[in-house]
């Protein structure tokens, strides 16, 4: 698999997520501490988040951070 469909996927997840429990795109980017546009990037598949930027996401929404990434 190749890095852009892996960020492609990953970007999806966290959307699906975001949106299952309400919460926009600008709110989540705050509770992260993230600009918004960077939250779109990633969301669009278009950057290679790090981990410790999954992490933060992860936690905003409550989630472990392997139900981001576990997509095999």
């Amino acid at each position: 698999m190749k890095k852009e469909q892996i960020q492609q996927i990953v970007g999806n997840r966290i959307r699906s997520l975001r949106e299952s429990k309400g919460i926009s795109q600008q709110v989540l980017a705050a509770m992260c501490n993230f600009e918004k546009g960077n939250m779109s990037r990633i969301e669009a598949g278009k950057t290679n988040p790090t981990l410790m930027t999954l992490h933060k996401i992860s936690q905003a929404l409550e989630i472990k951070i392997t139900d981001l990434v576990d997509f095999e």
